[in-house]
């Protein structure tokens, strides 16, 4: 009879808990394939400021990295991009749930957190459709600066490809360890 009261009390603490700590097989695969495409991107960062400067660099990000994110979309079945709440590309521009988690993101970065652990993982539903969404956080890290450090630090070169690339841009004026943007993807369940 104890037993028989229990379950109700176990099924509702098992609905409480945060969906991602349920699954955390999908979670896994979620932070496998977040933490696979920065390196990549990094490397190919690194070789192209070596041959062509930090400007001739820029061009990575543009356009070599949307196309690491297809592929890899492609090889996984997750969908997944870069956002950020100081975009520079149009594309990057959060969705709500992006924005709430990247706006928790800079909370806990302020509150202490590192920000290389920041993550987020959930079961949402879009357009009546459930998804798996998993968001990590992407800290600045001193190659970057190159680009979307402070004004002082940017050279002309990379100044002015940028204000010809991006009218718009609001990605500089970070410094290490901020957190730039994050990864973000999802699959429909």
């Amino acid at each position: 009879m104890r037993a028989i009261r229990l379950v109700p009390i176990a099924l509702l603490m098992l609905t409480a808990l945060p969906l991602a700590a349920q699954d955390p097989a999908w979670v896994g695969d979620a932070r496998k394939v977040a933490t696979s495409i920065p390196p990549k991107l990094v490397a190919v960062l690194t070789e192209e400021t070596a041959k062509a400067g930090p400007e001739g660099a820029i061009t990575v990000c543009k356009d070599v990295a949307p196309q690491m994110a297809k592929a890899a979309t492609a090889e996984t079945g997750w969908t997944i991009r870069r956002v950020s709440l100081k975009n520079r590309n149009p594309r990057a521009v959060p969705d709500a749930w992006e924005r709430a988690v990247l706006e928790d993101f800079d909370r806990r970065a302020a509150a202490g957190e590192a920000p290389a652990t920041l993550e987020k993982a959930e079961i949402v539903v879009v357009d009546g459709k459930q998804h798996y969404r998993y968001m990590r956080a992407l800290p600045v890290q001193s190659l970057c600066l190159n680009c979307h450090g402070t004004p002082e630090q940017l050279t002309p070169a990379v100044r002015q490809k940028l204000s010809d690339l991006y009218p718009d841009d609001k990605a500089t004026g970070y410094k290490p360890g901020d957190i730039r943007g994050a990864m973000t993807i999802r699959k429909e369940l």
